[in-house]
């Protein structure tokens, strides 16, 4: 099953996160392009620069105004970048803490993509997320250790095991949905429609553009 605006189930995709997500961000459904950033607001204290990608330009020699000009531009776009990305990370680590305080980040992932797509198999839950089976195998038996997650007969194979949420991992996955859709809309609150799709297109525009 997948969630849909007010988290009541719907017909799941047939495709896993990583071809074309459509995924529960606090408790809304936004559908994500392969590969994008999947966590994008933090309300830690972020750093212009933290490693997570160059800001200095390839040198060309003597710019003229006009490239100097984007030259500066764009390297003010890479703090931005880094900023943002910094924020991701430390909003992914409250969240996962708000999930289970005792469990590695990664968990969060597994259940939060159980809570939108409904039981799997282990196989396959690894794969969804790209964890190695190993990982994934020694998480679900802390989960269920915990009572976060139950794991049933798969009836097309009664070899094969499906695991899914408990009522106690479902509300917590809600619960740390809930703070991340919090954290951003806060961050938006004051912000006028036309600067939202403003954002919004310029973002759009800046994942669409092919590596090079």
């Amino acid at each position: 099953m997948v969630r849909d605006l007010n988290g009541q189930s719907t017909q799941p995709h047939a495709h896993s996160l990583r071809q074309s997500e459509s995924f529960v961000w606090g408790r809304t459904s936004v559908s994500l392009r392969a590969n994008a950033p999947r966590d994008m607001m933090g309300i830690y204290p972020t750093y212009g620069n933290d490693g997570e990608m160059s800001t200095i330009l390839p040198s060309s020699a003597e710019p003229s105004s006009d490239q100097s000009g984007r030259r500066d531009a764009a390297l003010a776009l890479g703090v931005e970048l880094n900023a943002l990305l910094s924020a991701s990370r430390a909003l992914t680590e409250r969240t996962a803490a708000t999930f289970h305080p005792d469990l590695q980040p990664a968990a969060f992932h597994l259940a939060r993509w159980l809570y939108a797509y409904g039981p799997a198999n282990p196989s396959t839950l690894a794969e969804a997320v790209a964890m190695d089976r190993s990982s994934t195998s020694n998480l679900i038996g802390r989960m269920k250790t915990l009572g976060l997650i139950e794991s049933t007969p798969d009836p097309s194979d009664r070899r094969a095991v499906k695991v899914s949420l408990t009522s106690a991992g479902e509300s917590r996955v809600v619960d740390a949905l809930d703070l991340r859709g919090a954290t951003f809309f806060e961050r938006t609150r004051d912000w006028s429609i036309d600067n939202l799709r403003a954002f919004t297109s310029l973002l759009h525009s800046f994942n669409a553009s092919p590596e090079k």
